[in-house]
């Protein structure tokens, strides 16, 4: 896993509220995680994974992933995007923080 905590995003976020959650797996595990996204915005996700979460282990910043997403109209509509990590940044504060943000970018 490598963090950082450097903020890498482009713009000011705009709320948008296309999408509910995503869901991805990875080879080495067995399940799909489903995760809620939140701080939306047109150029970028995000989504909080606990630091004890064995799939936080496998991401790394620039991953390139195929993820499931879930609309919040008709979540039965799911679309498959490729996404890509931008950051993976420990959370410091709140009842969050042994938390990772993970920004998503779909590119």
């Amino acid at each position: 896993m490598e963090t950082n905590n450097c903020e890498k995003r482009a713009s000011d976020r705009k709320i948008i509220e296309k999408y509910y959650s995503v869901q991805f797996s990875v080879k080495e595990l067995v399940s799909a995680y489903r995760f809620k996204l939140f701080d939306i915005s047109a150029s970028g996700l995000c989504i909080l994974i606990r630091g004890d979460s064995e799939v936080l282990k496998y991401l790394k910043t620039d991953d390139a992933l195929e993820l499931k997403y879930y609309p919040n109209e008709s979540p039965e509509s799911a679309e498959n995007l490729k996404t890509r990590t931008r950051h993976i940044t420990k959370n410091k504060s709140g009842g969050t923080k042994e938390h990772f943000f993970i920004g998503l970018e779909i590119i």
